[in-house]
């Protein structure tokens, strides 16, 4: 019985070989050149196994003739298979006649061809046809070309992940589906492509000799008259019309007819639709054009221009190919033009760009032109997304003194917004912008109103917050001058967005008061990268459904109003805000696919980048982590935005720390907060200040630790940021516990806990609450614990939320106060309930880290937990044996050890001396039969979704399964 996914002719030829009785049957097997006729041929040998049956194959014009199932087989069922039965010759077509006229009990036949060379079309064994009796099934199976998701599925075996969908698309549309030239293609790009394959690599790959062997060879067989019809398909590169096709060829109605049937029978054109024609793989007419005359090409090419010209509507890239191949300067720009403008409206802005740099790197376009070209392409680019020769071009043109004034300066504000948003030259892009605004006040105020308003977002690195404001002022001005309500919608989407990346509390409504809804198009894209930017800064302000929301509605409004490089901002927010809100399952996938479609766009990827480091971090893939965060690939810290550069400076702080570098993290600290402070957006400061605060201090400078939070503090005055207010709580217990003040840190860091919920921020709960149950330990009873900013803890057992024993219960560990509440905990009064609440503390915050997967996190925590054990569980004296089990320890310091943490950061994390850690290391090692510390880490990535395993037996380990 066959299984589901088989064909019901291949169930019928199973049926056959069994044996049972089953009546033969005949499967004529059709699939033309390179479509995977003779790869299913050999599959279908296979049919025989295990079923008693023989297999006899023969191809013609190989040595033999047909084969005799009787003399080769006797009784038993046979598979007879004859591949390419198109090249039998007349005799031996008469013998297969015979067999199949009179078919023995127990055959399956199996005959393949390829129906473009058949010498009768249609008919496979030849004219006049077999008489089949009536007892032989005759069946017919046509092999189809690939569809776009079996491509994309060779694509992925071949190349791994780093096919991107454009590449798997135009590998379809280049191949036609055709197996073999699909396998050749990738063969190429296998060895030419390194990082990422692009559409562009496929177009570079060029043709596969087979294919162009086939091609040229079909087309030299057909006489000399009749070639120019083959030619004139490979010049129109797509499939047309006859009246069309003998047009371009010109050779006349009478004669073009004979031309094109001679084609057809001889395959070198195919019929792809109800009078459609052209060749039978696309790319083969890459190799047939390259192999006509260049004089004869550029006759064709005019023709098909003259062709194309009378279509309705015109199609105006294939017009201008044509035109410009042709030698048609005058026809091949106006044809750019029209172009460039009909897919600009239609939100085709990457197909706008590539058609423009090639038009306007031509030294051939006159200037004329180029004033008016060269700012269509200006208007794609800042919407599309990074093209390095978009702005070599405009910055070659923007110098041209020929141009008007105007020109020059639309065209620098465009390549200003380039160089910033795309290319990451956020300097260089300043300087354009400035120039822009100037020249354009007086003639273009609508124009210098969009660069000043550029100007005033703060995300701009080095400038502080009142230029910015100072820049808004103006386009405001310059907007109201222009009367133009696109123009006025850019700056009000700036304003809305300056307004929240500061925590301004009226920022919300200028957002809502953007106009999604507008019918102009200019205007809705402004409105979605308003919406986009204002998504963006919620995530750090810590207004997490919000963020969502504008997140959902501006990636729609961006998707309809044709703006990829927005739509890309806010998909790279939507990572930054998995990482905040504890969606972590998956997410360092993202991340790096989201980093190599958007590899050479540093602005955009920035955020990708910073969360796969925090994730490596919090994972203790030390090494990793620092990669991600300031390796060569990432944006420079002149050039970064000023929150993810604070971000990523608080990150590389607590690497240092962790790593007992303290000079380092000082001086990161440093720079990092002198930064922020020429910034001025103080609510960017979340993600630094704590970990600024406890460098600087544990360094010594205690005054300027001091300083930071003052200086925090003051900053957010009047701004509405629940992360910054909660990271400032956090940043005062730090300095409280810096200071020796262990009892007073300990409702701080419980109130930023509560804080940090309720955003929420689970790893930033998850570290503040570590840090309240490590000083409540370290303070013990020898103090009352201020939990009343101001008080003290209540007295006395038995409060809500206490489980008798004075510890808390699971659900209110950590805290449970909203923001700008007082966090008041229940504690007990005497030493050992206080421990006892501390460790439940503590517990729940290394389950905590294990569900989000922060290894490091998780294995310091439990460090610090058994080191302070309730005496009820404590284990019996003497040492437990595990035999070849991994302890609790040993496990602990194997995922450590697997995640690439030195012996010395090892011992770092768990309090032990890096002996201890050596010892461990070894024994796991022995335990799990691995030879080295890589062996280690695959373990842990194959066990990824579970801790690392006690041991590995019943063959999980080959190794010592072997041994």
């Amino acid at each position: 019985m066959g299984t589901a996914h088989e064909s019901f002719w291949r169930l019928r030829l199973r049926r056959t070989l069994a044996g049972n009785g089953a009546a033969p049957v005949l499967v004529l097997l059709e699939g033309p050149a390179g479509t995977g006729k003779s790869r299913l041929v050999e599959e279908l040998t296979g049919l025989t196994e295990g079923t008693g049956a023989a297999c006899l194959r023969w191809t013609p014009g190989e040595a033999g003739t047909v084969p005799e199932p009787a003399e080769q087989a006797g009784d038993r069922p046979v598979l007879l298979i004859v591949d390419d039965v198109h090249r039998a010759d007349p005799e031996e077509l008469r013998r297969l006649h015979r067999l199949l006229e009179q078919p023995r009990p127990g055959l399956a036949a199996v005959i393949a061809y390829r129906p473009e060379e058949l010498a009768a079309p249609g008919l496979p064994l030849g004219a006049p046809p077999p008489r089949y009796p009536p007892a032989l099934a005759v069946l017919r199976h046509r092999i189809r070309p690939w569809t776009q998701a079996e491509v994309r599925q060779a694509a992925t075996a071949a190349l791994g992940e780093r096919c991107t969908a454009e590449a798997v698309a135009r590998l379809h549309e280049r191949s036609g589906g055709v197996a073999q030239v699909v396998v050749d293609l990738l063969a190429v790009l296998r060895d030419s492509t390194r990082q990422r394959c692009t559409a562009a690599d496929v177009d570079a790959a060029g043709v596969p000799v087979r294919l162009a062997d086939l091609s040229l060879g079909r087309t030299a067989a057909l006489p000399p008259e009749h070639r120019p019809i083959v030619w004139a398909a490979a010049a129109l590169g797509e499939p047309v019309t006859r009246d069309e096709l003998v047009a371009v060829s010109g050779l006349g109605q009478a004669l073009g007819r004979e031309a094109l049937l001679s084609a057809l029978a001889g395959a070198a054109l195919t019929e792809s639709g109800e009078d459609r024609y052209g060749l039978p793989v696309p790319l083969a007419a890459v190799a047939v054009h390259g192999s006509v005359p260049g004089p004869v090409r550029q006759e064709l090419h005019g023709r098909a221009a003259d062709v194309l010209a009378r279509r309705q509507p015109v199609p105006w890239t294939a017009l201008a190919r044509h035109h410009h191949a042709g030698g048609r300067v005058r026809g091949w720009l106006r044809a750019v033009e029209h172009a460039a403008r009909e897919a600009a409206e239609a939100s085709r802005h990457q197909d706008a760009i590539h058609l423009l740099e090639q038009t306007l790197a031509s030294p051939s376009v006159p200037p004329q032109t180029r004033a008016r070209l060269a700012p269509l392409l200006a208007r794609s680019a800042v919407l599309g997304l990074r093209s390095d020769q978009t702005v070599e071009v405009l910055g070659q043109i923007v110098e041209d003194q020929a141009l008007p004034a105007t020109v020059r300066g639309e065209l620098r504000l465009d390549l200003g917004l380039l160089l910033c948003n795309q290319v990451g030259m956020s300097g260089q892009g300043w300087r354009e912008l400035e120039r822009a605004a100037a020249e354009l006040r007086d003639a273009r105020p609508d124009l210098s109103a969009r660069a000043m308003s550029a100007l005033a977002m703060p995300y701009w690195p080095g400038s502080s917050i009142d230029v910015h404001r100072a820049w808004l002022e103006g386009a405001a001005e310059a907007a109201a001058d222009s009367g133009d309500e696109a123009v006025r919608t850019a700056v009000a989407a700036n304003r809305a967005g300056l307004a929240m990346s500061c925590g301004d509390p009226k920022a919300w409504e200028l957002v809502r008061a953007l106009p999604t809804d507008n019918p102009d198009p200019r205007t809705r894209q402004h409105a979605a990268r308003g919406l986009c930017n204002a998504a963006d800064s919620a995530v750090w302000l810590g207004y997490h459904e919000r963020a969502e929301e504008l997140l959902t509605e501006g990636l729609e409004l961006s998707a309809k109003s044709g703006s990829p490089y927005t739509q890309h901002t806010a998909l790279g927010a939507r990572l930054l805000l998995e990482w905040f809100t504890g969606r972590w399952a998956g997410l360092a996938e993202r991340c790096e696919t989201f980093v190599t479609a958007t590899s050479d766009m540093p602005v955009i990827c920035a955020d990708a980048r910073m969360v796969r480091g925090l994730l490596a971090l919090a994972q203790g893939e030390w090494g990793n982590a620092l990669a991600w965060l300031s390796g060569p690939d990432g944006p420079s810290p002149e050039h970064a935005a000023p929150p993810l550069a604070a971000a990523t400076s608080g990150a590389l702080i607590r690497l240092a720390l962790a790593r007992q570098e303290l000079p380092a993290a000082a001086a990161e600290a440093r720079k990092a907060w002198a930064g922020m402070a020429a910034k001025g957006v103080w609510v960017w400061a979340a993600e630094l200040a704590p970990w600024a605060v406890e460098a600087t201090a544990r360094a010594g400078d205690r005054a300027a630790a001091q300083s930071m939070v003052d200086d925090f503090a003051a900053g957010l005055t009047g701004r509405d940021s629940p992360a910054a207010s909660a990271a400032l709580t956090w940043s005062r217990a730090v300095l409280a516990e810096t200071d020796g003040r262990a009892a007073e840190a300990v409702p701080l860091y419980r109130r930023a806990a509560a804080d940090y919920a309720a955003l929420p921020r689970p790893y930033a709960h998850a570290l503040t609450s570590e840090s309240a149950a490590r000083c409540a330990l370290s303070a013990g009873a020898a103090e009352p614990v201020v939990d009343r900013i101001g008080g003290t803890a209540p007295d006395g057992p038995g409060e809500a939320g206490t489980d008798g024993r004075g510890g808390m219960d699971r659900a209110d560990v950590c805290g449970a106060a909203g923001a700008g509440e007082e966090a008041t905990v229940p504690r007990p009064r005497d030493a050992d309930g206080f421990k006892t609440q501390a460790v439940a503390e503590l517990t729940a915050c290394a389950q905590q880290f294990s569900d989000l997967g922060a290894v490091w996190d998780a294995a310091r925590s439990r460090a610090l937990l058994r080191s302070h054990q309730p005496a009820r569980e404590v284990r019996p004296p003497g040492r437990p044996s595990y035999g070849d089990q991994l302890s609790p320890r040993e496990r602990e310091v194997a995922e450590l050890a697997a995640t690439g943490l030195t012996n010395r950061e090892i011992a770092t994390t768990l309090h032990l001396s890096p002996r201890t850690v050596e010892q461990h290391v070894a024994r796991a090692m022995r335990k799990l039969g691995t030879q080295s510390r890589q062996d280690l880490a695959e373990t842990r990535a194959v066990n990824s979704a579970a801790p690392m395993p006690q041991t590995l037996t019943n063959g999980t380990n080959h190794r010592s399964a072997r041994g």
